[in-house]
């Protein structure tokens, strides 16, 4: 059974460099792209979606590399940086006919969305963002023993060859202990999506390891470009997630506050995967951010 966000309808559209991703588009309106996380594709938005479609044109993409999208090989170090995947949702949401559109990312989407808010804020009107800091940061605020819980940055950041091996080895494992360990209602995770995160999910390996070792290279050279040149989030912002600072030593509000100005910053009781298990909650801080 191929499983869909009711609604809506499934294209495949042209990204950046001859990319082309898969997305789920419905609804009408004003328009808004939300980009999933790790290990997921586009369906954990499934519930926010539904809820968003009848206000908003939604746009749902499997970023470059997951899901349905393709999955080039990473012979250059900046096919899976952030600028590409940020420009494949900028070239997406213009062969709809979008050249504005407000973007909220969760997770590695949220990365995206963050890379693109510096990177085309002429094009992105909002951006919203779950649960992460961005990647330059996220290096500097993992130290001692509580960095543990990001050990998969680590792991996929080492050279190509033994992470994509051990991974692909396990790969039900590896990534459905991601699924278990981060969500406090696991039950917002029916048994028929998890077996679609984990299929997706065991058919890229080599993509979103390539993903993840982009984040301990050129996003970090992308990102500390911008700290120094002083480039900050034009647009305003809203960051929802659970309290990180206060479980790894630093202030949330804080952090973010330095790259957005305008910024909206909430914590949720929510699990990782916020918008499967508070759909409700993340619709209202959506909604709330595009009145800005």
């Amino acid at each position: 059974m191929t499983l869909t966000i009711r609604g809506f309808d499934y294209v495949r559209l042209p990204g950046a460099d001859g990319v082309e991703l898969a997305a789920a588009v419905g609804g009408s309106g004003d328009p808004v792209v939300l980009l999933h996380g790790f290990p997921q594709t586009h369906l954990m938005w499934r519930h926010v979606a539904e809820r968003l479609a009848g206000e908003h044109t939604v746009i749902c993409p499997d970023l470059r590399g997951y899901g349905a999208s393709d999955k080039p090989a990473a012979d250059d170090r900046s096919v899976y940086a952030k600028r590409a995947m940020a420009a494949d949702v900028v070239k997406l949401a213009a062969a709809l006919g979008h050249e504005r559109f407000a973007l909220v990312g969760h997770d590695r989407g949220a990365l995206v969305a963050f890379r693109a808010g510096l990177d085309h804020p002429e094009s992105i009107t909002h951006l919203g963002i779950l649960d992460v800091v961005p990647t330059l940061d996220m290096w500097n605020v993992l130290h001692g023993v509580p960095a543990a819980v990001g050990y998969h940055l680590f792991l996929m950041a080492q050279p190509p060859g033994l992470p994509e091996t051990m991974i692909a080895a396990s790969a039900d494992a590896f990534f459905g202990s991601f699924l278990d360990a981060w969500a406090n209602d696991p039950s917002a995770i029916p048994a028929e999506v998890r077996a679609e995160y984990l299929r997706a999910s065991a058919a890229a390996v080599p993509s979103i390891v390539a993903d993840y070792r982009a984040s301990a290279d050129i996003d970090v050279d992308h990102d500390q470009a911008d700290l120094d040149a002083g480039s900050q989030l034009a647009m305003p912002v809203t960051v929802v997630q659970q309290d990180w600072g206060a479980q790894l030593g630093y202030d949330a509000a804080g952090l973010w506050k330095a790259w957005a100005p305008d910024l909206d910053h909430r914590l949720t009781r929510a699990g990782h995967f916020m918008a499967e298990e508070a759909p409700g909650e993340i619709a209202t801080a959506i909604r709330e951010l595009l009145a800005r």
